[in-house]
């Protein structure tokens, strides 16, 4: 019977190896011409069979350059590019470094910001950066010494860097959603494995019936038709299977819990908002007095789109406005972010990275008083694990009035938390947004995962409503429907939100039929 229910995939890999040989997925794919997918089920199918085991674990670290990192292994780093043209050029200000570099004032700032940190670069009494020591170029060198090992070879061991080589490329690398890391980190653990002694029993019993995996599992008109199936051997088939189960529709309950939100939402007077995933810069984050310099937008790492890279035009009169109001304040009471606006790059496309671009969207519209939400689909660079994803869900929403204050915002905030999530505990933190003003986070309790941020919130600032023409406090929100659906759900890991395993997808909804 165990040889009858081998696979052609565990009975060519049987038969491939002999005693106290080791097999690795490497040796497979190449020896066997199996796609990884193949090799990985042989191997989980003859370990569950025992007719192999593990020997050892090799574990294997790797690296290659994202585009950032060919960027800079061909025109140089900021840093360096930076510094060679204020050597040649002498002083200049961080918009004339920008522009003569053509790179977006964020980058130079950034790149400054190391450079100053570092002790080469400094500024003088005109705004202008200037060198402040030639010999501090050991940073610089060793970056550059990096890159130049990727000219050959487009995969990098750490096994094959020195130590201090090794900490500067794993300080550059992301492991996942690499936008703003130069180096991509690919981390293996390379499984070995021998055959058993019941392996070997089952190979010298196939070699001796002259099994040898090519075995037709299928009948096919083709064989039928020119009578090559006389000539071939069959693989044994089991008329006691099981008939297939007869399966039920049903919601996805995610689908339902995002349904559930909505309905309460309006049931409790709001009116729903909608926009596109693509978005400007403008509308994602310099309508928000998000300045385009600021570190602050680095939290906000986006994908940006390759085409049409840049939108036609931004709406007026709200350009001009919101263009002044970072430049020097315009009419807030602010003094702005004190900056030269740039309009080529407020116009540039990305996917939205957060669901307060649509709040801002509809400010300009919004009815006062007026309640407003949306469920929004953001996109952002993010390693993934149980509690984050690079693509999610945002509730977004905005309550305008006169008489709104801080402690309406919290009782919205204890209703998600309490009524959507159904958390037991929760708590508010303290935090920061450029565009709120005071800002609140909320965090709940996961039974097993512990506290996690719910999301953001705040009431918007003069510098974000009065140049889409609203003179009433603005309650504004973002929080994750995702994490609001682990602890409704009873889930453990986000990824088990858009799991293809459909098994899991009906366990799940059986559970949350018998919990409702």
């Amino acid at each position: 019977m165990l040889i009858q229910g081998l696979h052609p995939l565990e009975i060519k890999l049987l038969l491939h190896y002999k005693a106290d040989e080791l097999i690795t997925s490497e040796k497979v794919l190449d020896e066997l011409s199996y796609n990884l997918g193949q090799c990985n089920q042989a191997f989980s199918w003859l370990s569950a069979k025992e007719l192999i085991e593990e020997k050892s674990r090799e574990k294997s670290i790797k690296f290659l350059l994202t585009e950032l990192g060919r960027d800079y292994q061909e025109k140089g780093s900021h840093e360096e590019r930076i510094f060679k043209l204020i050597q040649k050029q002498g002083p200049l200000t961080l918009p004339d470094i920008a522009v003569r570099l053509k790179l977006e004032n964020r980058e130079v700032g950034s790149a400054f910001g190391a450079l100053s940190k570092s002790g080469l670069l400094g500024m003088n009494e005109k705004k202008q950066v200037v060198i402040l020591d030639n010999k501090k170029l050991k940073a610089i060198d060793a970056l550059t010494g990096l890159l130049n090992l990727f000219t050959q070879n487009e995969v990098v061991e750490k096994k094959n860097l020195s130590l201090e080589q090794a900490e500067l490329i794993s300080s550059l690398g992301r492991k996942r959603g690499a936008s703003r890391g130069l180096f991509r980190i690919l981390e293996k653990e390379e499984v070995i494995y021998v055959l058993t002694s019941s392996g070997l029993k089952v190979r010298d019993i196939l070699l001796n019936q002259g099994i040898t995996g090519d075995e037709i599992g299928i009948l096919t008109p083709e064989l039928l038709k020119n009578e090559a199936w006389k000539k071939q051997k069959f693989r044994g088939y089991n008329i006691n299977i099981p008939p297939v189960r007869v399966l039920l529709g049903r919601k996805n309950p995610y689908v339902e819990f995002l349904e559930r939100l909505k309905d309460k939402l309006i049931s409790l007077g709001f009116e729903e908002f909608d926009g596109p995933l693509l978005e400007t810069e403008f509308w994602n984050c310099d309508a928000l007095f998000m300045p385009q310099f600021h570190s602050a937008r680095d939290i906000h790492d986006v994908y940006h789109v390759k085409d049409p890279t840049h939108a036609k035009e931004i709406e007026q009169p709200y350009l001009d406005q919101v263009a002044a109001t970072h430049e020097n304040g315009w009419k807030t009471g602010s003094l702005g972010w004190r900056y030269k606006f740039d309009r080529q790059f407020t116009r540039r496309m990305i996917l939205r990275s957060q669901g307060t671009v649509l709040s801002a969207k509809t400010l300009p519209r919004a009815k006062v008083p007026g309640k407003y939400f949306g469920v929004v689909r953001c996109f952002r660079y993010d390693r993934v694990d149980a509690t984050h994803l690079a693509d999610f869900y945002q509730t977004e929403g905005i309550v305008l009035g006169e008489e709104v204050n801080l402690k309406t915002l919290l009782g919205l905030l204890k209703m998600f938390a309490v009524e959507v999530a159904g958390a037991e505990e929760f708590k508010f933190v303290p935090g920061y947004f450029p565009f709120t003003e005071p800002s609140v986070e909320v965090h709940i309790k996961h039974p097993e995962l512990g506290w996690f941020e719910l999301g953001g919130s705040g009431i918007f600032r003069p510098e974000v409503t009065a140049p889409m023409g609203i003179k009433v406090p603005v309650l504004a929100w973002g929080l994750g429907i995702d994490r609001m659906a682990l602890v409704a759900l009873g889930l453990n890991d986000l990824r088990d939100l858009f799991t293809g395993d459909i098994e899991q997808v009906r366990l799940r909804t059986r559970k949350e039929l018998c919990r409702r």
